[in-house]
């Protein structure tokens, strides 16, 4: 099956790139013809997968994303889609198998009620990206105290209301970001590291480095708009301090600002 046979159907469209990392935006809202040619591309062992969820929003989240990945790695590893399956991970990051062997292809997805990104590297190159809707819910409050650090806990307190909400989101995909692109699951507590100062102040990236591993540095880059909060995180070399540009493809109707 190549691209084509979709028809034409297509549920994704660049969001942003960011030192070498394109990203994708995944459209997840309801809409029968995307699901339609979503499932076309799903292998048996996922159509059983998907079959299994019982919540309408779990099932597209996983046939868009996953159909909408393979469509994107074919075309990117020159392969039709029956040569190509998954396999995960000790912690169960995914990887791209072509023909049974492990393939070298750097992605990650993530999604969030009616959006998801695909973020695609350099083949090899380690990286996580997360996404997550903004909703005001006290229980978020609880749950800071379990997952930030002393220094993200006090940039909190100094805020109320929607600013409060901001910040924990923002804070949020830069951790699981990190977490997704060491590939350690939550093994690693999201407690015993810190964003990096750059992002409590603001800074569209910055350099970080976790504690227990300092000879590794990471780029960590805000993807959000006003649609959503998201970050990038993505292994460079130790020596390299440059800013990366984040550029955004101008859509006339997708908010890049937060209100």
């Amino acid at each position: 099956m190549s691209i084509s046979d979709s028809g034409d159907v297509q549920w994704w469209r660049p969001h942003a790139s960011c030192a070498g990392v394109e990203i994708l935006h995944v459209d997840l809202s309801p809409n029968e013809s995307h699901d339609q040619a979503a499932l076309a591309w799903l292998d048996c062992t996922e159509y059983q997968r998907w079959q299994r969820f019982r919540v309408e929003r779990a099932r597209r989240q996983f046939s868009r994303c996953r159909a909408a990945l393979r469509m994107c790695l074919c075309e990117r590893l020159g392969c039709r889609n029956d040569r190509l399956a998954f396999g995960a991970g000790k912690y169960g990051k995914p990887f791209a198998m072509i023909d049974g062997r492990a393939s070298e292809a750097a992605f990650n997805v993530s999604h969030s009620h009616e959006h998801g990104l695909i973020a695609f590297g350099t083949d090899g190159v380690r990286l996580g990206v997360d996404v997550e809707t903004r909703r005001a819910r006290d229980t978020l409050r609880l749950a800071s105290e379990s997952v930030f650090g002393k220094c993200e806990r006090d940039a909190l307190a100094g805020l109320s209301g929607w600013d409060w909400y901001v910040l924990f989101f923002r804070l949020w995909t830069v951790k699981e970001a990190l977490i997704k692109a060491l590939g350690t699951g939550f093994s690693l507590n999201p407690r015993k590291f810190e964003v990096p100062q750059g992002v409590l102040e603001g800074d569209s990236s910055s350099r970080f480095r976790f504690p227990h591993l300092p000879d590794n540095q990471w780029l960590v880059a805000d993807l959000g708009d006003r649609r959503f909060a998201a970050s990038l995180a993505l292994e460079t070399e130790a020596d390299d301090d440059a800013k990366p540009e984040i550029t955004f493809p101008l859509h006339e109707d997708t908010p890049r600002f937060i209100a």
